[in-house]
């Protein structure tokens, strides 16, 4: 896996809770390079699609929504925040019912080549670290390195939980399990972009490890890109 001279694409793949976006932004950080957050770009046209529709029962509408807005993802001391339409939605998009309306609106194939060009266009200088489902199979599947982040449901349904109560988000352990099952199935079997491990992707296990210990393992696989 070497690099061209456009910069390295880093591709990182992974159900919900297993840890993406954290170790994604830090990678990003410690490697100087762009960090893309696809999925919140899923997550702010699903808001305005529920905002529009809470039943999100009109596909035309949601894939018009789509095409008419203007999702940008900008960098600050903050970490990535997100502009929908100019308006600063990175903490709106995070609320649960949003984080369901985003996994029925990537189901939708024509919102997905929107949102796959756009996010193509943003990393194809190189010198990105992009997260989300489809990443190293749709979005850049010649990534110089694609890694799997998984983890066990019960450990990743833990992890939201706790993310959850630290917003003020009162679900259950059980209701979260529930809802971490549900978005599985339907991330697993869309007929556009399942989520899948690339075949050449590496498979990392975030169970039981630290963010600095995925990180290490990562950093250690980037090293190797230059060899």
């Amino acid at each position: 896996m070497k690099p061209t001279k456009r910069g390295p694409i880093i591709a990182i793949d992974g159900p919900s809770g297993a840890g993406k976006s954290t170790v994604a932004k830090q990678l990003a950080k410690r490697l100087g390079y762009l960090y893309i957050d696809t999925g919140a770009m899923y997550r702010a046209i699903g808001l305005k699609a529920w905002r529009n529709n809470p039943r999100l029962d009109d596909q035309d509408q949601i894939v018009a929504i789509a095409r008419n807005s203007r999702v940008e993802l900008k960098d600050s001391a903050q970490g990535c925040q997100v502009f929908l339409d100019g308006e600063d939605v990175t903490e709106a998009i995070r609320a649960e019912p949003i984080s369901q309306a985003a996994s029925i609106v990537s189901e939708i194939s024509r919102v997905r080549k929107v949102l796959v060009t756009t996010q193509q266009q943003m990393g194809e200088a190189g010198r990105v670290v992009l997260e989300g489902r489809d990443i190293g199979t749709k979005v850049f599947p010649n990534a110089d390195l694609k890694i799997f982040l998984d983890a066990s449901e019960a450990t990743r349904a833990q992890r939201r939980h706790a993310e959850n109560l630290r917003k003020g988000v009162k679900l259950s352990l059980e209701e979260t399990i529930a809802e971490i099952h549900n978005r599985d199935r339907r991330d697993s079997q869309r007929a556009d972009s399942p989520l899948v491990q690339a075949h050449d992707a590496i498979y990392l296990d975030t169970s039981g490890k630290t963010i600095e210990e995925v990180l290490g393992e990562i950093l250690r696989l980037v090293e190797g890109l230059s060899n």
